[in-house]
């Protein structure tokens, strides 16, 4: 099993799919390392220019399906809009909404060097999990 470990995120393989893992000190870094993780797995974040925002603003039942709808936004963002986001501010989490600043700017097949397809993301072994020492979160994306 591979295990790919970065500064607030690591990536998890998974039989069919990729999970990612994120941390931080409160859920709302979490939700911004998951992030930062799932356009790893698509493209090379390291060259999108952080020039335009986008606000995301998500409802949900509980904390774990706020994070996949708040990841599927960003997703949708890259695969709807072409649109290709590097760095994440998550200004309100509550248990049942989320709203964020996303920075990066339109994909540019000569500039952007993609890497996987995601397709979706899945509540397969999702974790959403907060207490004194921080925060973690776990979804796994079918890819």
């Amino acid at each position: 099993m591979m295990c790919k470990q970065r500064s607030g995120y690591r990536l998890i393989d998974h039989p069919a799919d990729l999970g990612i893992e994120a941390s931080g000190q409160s859920l709302s870094e979490a939700f911004e390392q998951a992030a930062v993780g799932l356009m790893s797995v698509i493209l090379e974040t390291e060259l999108v220019e952080r020039r335009i925002s986008r606000v995301i603003s998500v409802q949900a039942a509980d904390p774990e399906q706020l994070l996949v709808k708040w990841l599927t936004e960003i997703l949708y963002l890259y695969d709807g809009l072409r649109f290709v986001a590097a760095q994440f501010q998550i200004e309100e989490l509550t248990s049942t909404s989320l709203s964020a600043k996303v920075l990066g700017e339109p994909f540019s097949e000569d500039r952007h060097v993609t890497r996987l397809d995601v397709k979706a993301i899945t509540y397969h072994q999702i974790l959403c999990q907060q207490n004194e020492e921080g925060a973690r979160v776990r979804v796994v994306l079918d890819i």
